[in-house]
């Protein structure tokens, strides 16, 4: 919530046809639950339009979600990190550490950046970064630590959308990037009167 310019259908269809689903900090601000005051201009902005467009019952709705979802016997999922569900931007291999650190399970998914990574803490001990274009990768011990990327809004550069596909039967995971109608989507957003930068960086992957 709060980028594009459907969000109603965004958010059935996120309810009706995903497994599991989290809250972001947006489809936190979208509902309430953080004030609108903590985000961008541009954001503050489309959140108001988002929270018209959803009304009460699409806002009660987005407000049942969670930034975190620790289910017994599936992966955990973390809208940001498993230290700070919410906020915490894990970019650098030290913050790769901690979220590994602060999971016992084979691999942990994570978001909020906006940029797909993948990492893992072998049973030596150390850290590895891998680049996410040279999947699938075999979930081999200790831990793994995946960012699928975003499916909207990329900001590395690459306007696809970008998601993880992971097979827990076979013991993968692999980023892809799929193309995507970006003009469409761009002018949804202008013609619904959102802020214009929201459009221009979907063609830039920023």
């Amino acid at each position: 919530m709060g980028y594009g310019a459907d969000p109603v259908t965004t958010l059935g269809r996120a309810l009706t046809e995903a497994e599991r689903c989290l809250a972001g900090n947006h489809d936190l601000g979208a509902s309430g639950r953080i004030p609108l005051e903590n985000f961008t201009s541009w954001a503050h902005d489309a959140l108001v339009w988002t929270q018209e467009r959803l009304g009460p019952v699409g806002m009660a709705k987005l407000d049942r979600l969670q930034p975190l979802d620790r289910a017994e016997g599936v992966a955990p999922m973390f809208h940001a990190s498993p230290r700070d569900p919410v906020w915490e931007y894990v970019l650098e291999l030290g913050q790769a550490r901690d979220a590994l650190e602060a999971v016992p399970a084979l691999v942990t998914f994570i978001g909020h950046t906006h940029l797909p990574a993948v990492w893992q803490l072998g049973e030596d001990g150390a850290v590895r970064g891998f680049e996410p274009s040279t999947g699938p990768f075999a979930l081999t011990p200790h831990r793994w630590l995946v960012n699928p990327g975003s499916v909207g809004q990329p900001r590395d550069g690459d306007p696809r959308a970008s998601w993880a596909l992971y097979d827990p039967d076979a013991g993968t995971v692999e980023i892809v990037r799929t193309p995507y109608d970006v003009a469409a989507a761009q002018n949804q957003i202008l013609n619904a009167g959102l802020p214009a930068g929201l459009a221009t960086r979907l063609a830039e992957g920023r």
